[in-house]
């Protein structure tokens, strides 16, 4: 089967064309990509897999896992890796640019303009939230019948969706996917496996060494020069970058590490995280866009520019540090039947996922339900793009605010 799809993965005509493609498709994903991480991996899994076939389903699932494992943002590293792939380093980078813009923008947007104001309830943010249980629930169905078709494999996702439910912590995800994997290496370790589809990854495995160092070194570095040089950028540019290098899942979990970073030191105050904070609910794209409007508030335009940059470089060190190693693991017979597992408990964790927190604070009465099931057929059945699916859920989040 992964042969078939391999061989269906549709090529770039050229690097332009291909970096102009990864420029428009990660945009209209920045623009319309709300719900958080894990609706973030079902819009690139129906933009970037279903109908553009730049990867492979087990290509995916697998970068899914690898991004999992990885500290920071684990949506933008699979984004910035899938540029990568397609178009190259500038790829990851125009990946990212376009997926993270819209929501920086409107975030430092909302630090000038909007401070202060209490839009967490309006209507069309609660359709956005069903919006979000759609794409997942999209995800999880594909995803599922490819990688999850016998019995030990539904069995690993089953028990990783309910362990992932029952025990919330920052390393339970790292964990399940470990225990996964040994799972898998045991239970395969005598099943003909088919071998991976080679993707190539255009960089080299020494500058990836230098990206790994790179990363290690600035965690070092940072907090001792701050020391030194108690005023200026660094210090910000220091709290940001350790707050992307040490949170693992990404997402909300970022905002106890922020919040410790940016309150004691006065940068912002409490009222004012929370009111961003609130804000963020509101604009697509990644969370972690919440550090422009934290930078803009501590320090202007220079402050949302440092802060955004510097939480996500250590997404872009570690997914391009890892990545020209990746294919070699892929195809070791042993790592194969290790990830088949992994696969398995990322389906697990995505179903956990979609119950909570998406399902309990999207699904909240009868006609909520309704709009998610109509959201539903209009993506599995009537095969409509995820924008209009977006526009449907923010309406129908409008009409239900006023029943």
């Amino acid at each position: 089967m992964e042969r078939n799809q391999a061989s269906v993965r549709i090529e770039p005509k050229s690097k332009l064309r291909a970096l102009l493609e990864v420029l428009g498709v990660s945009a209209k994903l920045g623009l319309t990509s709300f719900g958080g991480p894990i609706a973030h991996l079902g819009y690139f899994h129906d933009e970037y897999i279903r109908r553009r076939k730049w990867m492979d389903e087990r290509s995916y699932a697998d970068l899914v896992a690898l991004c999992q494992f990885l500290p920071g943002p684990a949506s933008s590293q699979v984004g910035i890796g899938i540029g990568v792939i397609r178009a190259g380093l500038l790829g990851g980078l125009v990946a990212w640019l376009g997926f993270t813009l819209p929501s920086a923008i409107a975030m430092v947007l909302f630090a000038f303009l909007l401070k202060g104001f209490d839009i967490g309830g309006a209507g069309w943010i609660h359709g956005l939230k069903i919006v979000a249980v759609a794409i997942v629930a999209h995800a999880i169905l594909g995803m599922g019948q490819k990688l999850t078709p016998d019995r030990n494999r539904a069995t690993i996702a089953i028990i990783a969706a309910s362990v992932a439910l029952l025990w919330q912590t920052v390393f339970s995800q790292v964990l399940l996917i470990v225990v996964a994997g040994l799972l898998g290496l045991w239970m395969y370790r005598k099943t003909a496996i088919p071998e991976a589809p080679h993707l190539p990854v255009p960089v080299s495995r020494g500058f990836a060494a230098i990206c790994l160092v790179l990363f290690i070194g600035l965690l070092i570095a940072l907090p001792l020069l701050r020391q030194f040089f108690a005023a200026g950028w660094l210090p910000l540019f220091d709290s940001f970058y350790r707050a992307g290098s040490l949170v693992f899942g990404g997402g909300h979990v970022v905002l106890p590490l922020l919040e410790r970073e940016v309150v004691p030191t006065g940068w912002v105050s409490r009222e004012d995280f929370l009111a961003g904070y609130g804000a963020a609910q509101a604009v697509p794209g990644p969370l972690f866009t919440f550090s422009g409007y934290l930078g803009a508030m501590a320090n202007g335009i220079s402050g949302a520019v440092i802060a955004t940059v510097a939480i996500f470089l250590p997404a872009f060190l570690l997914i391009i540090g890892v990545l020209p190693f990746w294919n070699s693991l892929r195809k070791n017979p042993k790592v194969q039947g290790a990830l088949m597992g992994v696969n398995a408990a990322v389906v697990g964790i995505l179903l956990a996922a979609l119950y909570h927190p998406l399902w309990t604070t999207a699904v909240l009465s009868p006609v909520d339900f309704a709009l998610a099931a109509i959201l539903f057929v209009m993506l599995v059945f009537w095969k409509q793009p995820p924008w209009i699916v977006v526009v449907a859920g923010a309406a129908g989040g409008t009409v239900i605010g006023f029943i």
